[in-house]
Parts: C-alpha cells; sequence; structure tokens
C-alpha cells in the first residue's frame, strides 16, 4: 500500500528546508510509552503521546529501530528493513502512528541501520546455508581463514563491542561484524544490497517518512578484498583521510548520491542525517545537497562545560555548514551516551581523553554533583537552541533525566557491557523508560514493571511532577521551544564582547543569548529579558552556569 501524497497532513509543512532549524526530538520506542502491559514500549504507546509532543514545541520525531530485531544491540540489529517488530506493532500502527504525528505538524524521521544486518535476516540465513563463493554469501563479507584449515581468523580485527570483528561458520570462512555478531556486516560492492536499501528507502517515504538518521554512515564501503587483509596495528595507523581500508571512504559517498536521488523524488525531498563518527573536516561531504543532506556534530557532545571550547565548536561547524550548504546539527544526548545533566555534574576535564572516558564508561556517582549537572545541562541546552541550525533532543532530556547507574549485571542488555564486562557499563543507563506519572508500576510508562529499572528519583522528575509547574526542566524547554520558533531567523550569528567564561551571541534579529560559565555572577547586556535558565540573582546578574535570552533595545 502506498501513502505517499495520500494521507491527510493538514498541518504538516510543505517547505523543502523545514529541516534546517528544526528542533527534532529522538523517541526510542521501546523506552517511551508502553500501550500493552508488556513492559516494551511500542507505537500505540507513541501514538497516545502525540498530544504531548505537539506541546513541547517540536518539529520532529527521530524514531530508533522499531523493526523487527532479536535485540542483541537495542534493535540495531535489524531482521527485516520493511516490517514493525510484532512486539512495538504493526504496519497499520505505523501508519496511524505517522498520520497523527503529521497531524500535529509533526514530521518522522526514521531510523536506518545499513551496515549491517541481524543473523537472523533473511539473507544471512541464505548465506550460511549456501556454500563459499555463493551469490548469497556476496551480499555480506565472508572471508577464508587463515591457517592450514581456516581455523584462524582472517586478520586481528577487533569489533566496537570488544572481542573478535570476524567469527567462524564452520567450512573454513568467516564473516566480518564490525559490531556484535548478530550484526554481520552488508557487501555494499555488491548490487543486489545497493538496490535493496533503495527499495527500503522508497517503502518508507511513500508511507510518509519524511526523513531518515543513517546509523554508521561513515562505514559502508570497505576495501577487504585484498587476499592478505591489514593487521589491527595497520588499521589502528591509517589516516581518516578517505583511504582507510574500512571508515569513511571516499567512495561512500557515490552511496548516497543515489540516495539523493531517490529522496528527490517525494515532494518535499525525503531529508536525511549521517551519523558519520569521522574527522570533523570530512563531516561536509555527508552534508552536501548531492548527499544525506545533514550530518551530524558530535563535538558539543564531548565538550566539557567551558566558554572557549563551547566558541572554539561553534564557530567552526557554522563554517563547516557553510562548506556544505547544509545547516549545522547541535546534540548533547542521545541513546549511546551518558545523559549531559549526569556529564555535567561530574568533575571538569583534567585531560583530553575524560570526556570520553565518560561517553563510553558512564557516570562514577560517587564524584557526581546532580545538582550542578542538571543545572549545567539546563543551561547548555538554552544556549543550543539559541544557536543556528538544527537541535537533536533525547527523550527525556526535558525531563532533567539523569543517568540511570542502578542497574545489575543480572538487568542489563546492552552488548557493550557483555563483551568488556567489568570496563563498560555499557548504554543502558540512558535507555531507561521515562517516567510520565509520579507514582505506579512503572510511573506511566505503562502498567507493569519496564523492561529496564527505573529508580525512585523519577518520580519527582516525571512529566505529572513537572507539568504546569513553573521552573520545572519541563516547562523550560517548553517555553525556550516556543519562544525558539518566534524568535528564528538567518542561520548567522554575530559574537559580542565578554568577560571571561562568559560567551554571548546575538542573532539578526535582536535575540541574545548569554552564557555565564564562569563561577562568579555576570552583568546582563542591555536587553529585555526573555528566558533564563535559572533564576537572576537580587542585583539582576546572571549566576554561574546559567543561560539568558534577551531582546535588544
Amino acid at each position: 500500500m502506498t501513502l505517499q501524497d495520500t494521507t491527510p497532513n493538514t498541518s504538516i509543512s510543505k517547505d523543502a528546508t523545514w529541516w534546517r532549524q528544526a528542533a527534532v526530538y529522538q523517541i526510542y520506542p521501546r523506552s517511551f510509552a508502553d500501550s500493552n502491559a508488556d513492559g516494551l514500549g511500542d507505537l500505540k504507546g507513541i501514538t497516545s503521546r502525540v498530544n504531548y509532543l505537539k506541546t513541547l514545541g517540536i518539529d520532529a520525531v527521530w524514531l530508533s529501530p522499531f523493526y523487527p530485531s532479536a535485540l542483541a544491540d537495542g534493535g540495531y540489529d535489524v531482521d527485516d528493513y520493511r516490517n514493525v517488530d510484532p512486539r512495538l506493532g504493526t504496519l497499520e500502527d505505523f501508519d496511524q502512528m505517522t498520520q497523527q504525528l503529521h497531524h500535529a505538524g509533526i514530521k518522522v524521521i526514521v531510523d536506518i541501520v545499513p551496515n549491517h544486518s541481524s543473523n537472523l535476516h533473511e539473507w544471512f540465513q541464505a548465506a550460511l546455508a549456501s556454500p563459499k563463493g555463493s551469490a548469497e554469501r556476496d551480499r555480506y563479507i565472508f572471508r577464508d581463514g587463515a591457517g592450514p584449515n581456516g581455523e584462524l581468523p582472517p586478520a586481528d580485527w577487533e569489533s566496537i563491542f570488544g572481542g573478535p570483528a570476524w567469527e567462524p561458520v564452520g567450512d573454513g570462512q568467516w564473516y566480518l561484524h564490525l559490531f556484535a555478531k548478530e550484526q554481520p556486516d552488508f557487501n555494499w560492492a555488491n548490487n543486489e544490497v545497493r538496490e535493496d536499501f533503495l527499495k527500503t528507502l522508497r517503502f518508507w517515504s511513500d508511507r510518509g517518512v519524511d526523513g531518515f538518521r543513517v546509523d554508521v554512515a561513515h562505514a559502508l564501503t570497505k576495501d577487504v578484498a585484498l587476499s592478505d587483509l591489514p593487521s589491527k596495528a595497520e588499521l589502528d595507523a591509517h589516516p581518516w583521510d578517505g583511504t582507510h581500508p574500512i571508515w569513511d571512504r571516499d567512495e561512500v559517498h557515490e552511496i548516497y548520491a543515489q540516495w539523493r536521488q531517490v529522496f528527490n523524488e517525494y515532494d518535499p525531498p525525503r531529508i536525511a542525517v549521517a551519523e558519520a563518527w569521522t574527522n570533523s573536516d570530512r563531516r561536509p561531504a555527508y552534508a552536501r545537497s548531492t548527499g544525506l543532506g545533514q550530518a551530524f556534530n558530535f563535538d558539543l557532545l564531548q565538550a566539557d562545560f567551558d566558554a572557549a571550547a563551547f566558541k572554539k565548536i561553534i564557530s567552526f561547524n557554522l563554517d563547516q555548514a557553510n562548506i556544505a550548504g547544509s545547516s549545522t546539527t547541535w546534540v548533547y544526548s542521545n541513546h549511546d551516551v551518558v545523559r549531559h545533566a549526569t556529564r555535567y555534574g561530574l568533575p571538569l576535564a583534567g585531560d583530553p581523553d575524560s570526556a570520553k572516558k565518560w561517553l563510553l564508561h558512564g557516570a562514577d556517582p560517587s564524584v557526581m554533583d546532580a545538582e550542578l549537572g542538571l543545572r549545567r545541562a539546563r543551561a547548555a541546552t538554552l544556549l543550543e537552541l539559541a544557536l543556528p541550525g538544527c537541535a537533536y533532543l533525547y527523550q527525556g532530556e526535558e525531563l532533567g533525566l539523569p543517568e540511570v547507574t542502578e542497574i545489575s549485571d543480572e538487568q542489563r542488555q546492552d552488548p557493550a557491557f557483555f563483551k568488556n564486562k567489568g570496563v563498560e557499563v555499557g548504554r543502558d543507563g540512558c535507555r531507561v523508560p521515562i517516567p510520565w506519572e509520579a507514582e505506579g508500576p512503572s510511573f506511566g510508562f505503562g502498567e507493569v514493571q519496564p523492561h529496564l529499572p527505573q529508580p525512585e528519583s523519577f518520580g519527582s522528575l516525571s512529566v505529572a511532577a513537572q507539568n504546569g509547574n513553573q521552573g520545572s526542566t519541563l516547562e523550560l524547554y517548553r517555553e525556550a521551544l516556543r519562544l525558539r520558533r518566534e524568535l528564528q531567523s538567518d542561520e548567522s550569528l554575530q559574537w559580542l564582547d565578554a568577560s571571561e567564561g562568559v560567551l554571548s551571541f546575538v542573532r539578526p534579529n535582536g535575540w541574545i543569548s548569554v552564557t555565564n560559565f564562569s563561577a562568579q555572577p555576570q552583568t546582563l547586556p542591555e536587553g529585555t529579558l526573555l528566558l533564563s535558565s535559572a533564576p537572576l540573582d537580587e542585583a539582576g546578574r546572571l549566576p554561574a552556569a546559567t543561560t539568558a535570552w534577551l531582546r535588544a533595545k
């Protein structure tokens, strides 16, 4: 069934540039709302919360994978790219959800996972049942093993989650999986793979999807045809200059040029954003109008709460966006990293790897200042929402949710934890279901205990507890998003003179944002106060770890 241009979108914009300065809200479907009391969030649960999303003031939702999956990696191990996991609903449920979101004026972006499938995907099962050298195996990356009988892996590569990146299949061949062994990598030199993904893009676009978030966008094309594969040491030493055997190869953009042709078949054209963890100066290639059109900028996400670092990152990425002819993206939290309300409560970095350490290994609650973390997070978010470009928000950050650390080993689900037990705590702490009510077995998420445990503190952070509560984080987000829409201008800013530790800029229409990263209260510039992330002091000054918006006089 094709729904292109037939679903009544009475409130949805046809503006082809809607995405350039949108506020996009990421939903991790399994942890958003449970409609059928099985402890797992689902599509009907999302539909039931459309009014909440509308009153929040977002422009679009991005849905993490909802496809059939054995959940070896939180749904990023996809069994079927053109269906819905039965535990989460049906295609009809998806259509109804999309229609309701569109009626509310909210666009729909879905995750697409092109680097790898699940090992339960029908193609991979056919590959296992077929001999080496077969067409079925050519859809993936199979190689003969080393050693007399192929009993050793083709190379000593390691997967992102730890352990070997090659898995034996019992006949002397091994397959590549850059992530979990349940996630075999596709062979993108195979035209059948390329054509099938074009089919998938059209399938969801025809159902009304407005765009795609492209998982691991920088890893699709690989130079692994050589009989002598490079060693792990050689991989690690190879520059990311477009010729790396695995990551960010120049020819990946040939794939996205094909995708762009599909996107442009629709009115308005479908959009896409690349998850491309690569050198910052190589991101514009993904964001070009002839490619995906936008790429995630994770630089603020990896930065300490520091004025000089923020200013350098913001200036650089606005310049990079101009090079690409795109708009930049700003993000602090998502389903893969420690929530920023927790990160900002940690001691400031003493070494350049400390931010990455907290991203990968979680936070030590014994050294965390939760109150300071939330205060900084509110200030950082208000700064983010004042910047030119697209803001990506993660479900629950509007409630000020912290990273959940009270998860036992038995309750954890993330393969990163199991592959590196004792080293990485994994990403479950940011994927805990969000609280809607102040009490109940799952704080309104559903009627039974959820698939990941919620701490008791979630009741006081719930939507019900914050709704209408002036000064709450939820109401701060609502007012900021409302004002952002009202004040929005072209994609530029001018830096203003400010004291050390203070970041201040003005947008073309006189919208001023001032963030105090210092420890001392600061005098605000002339203007009418519109909003602040915390109250001003008695002298009308901006306290530490606070952002204020003003309208210039």
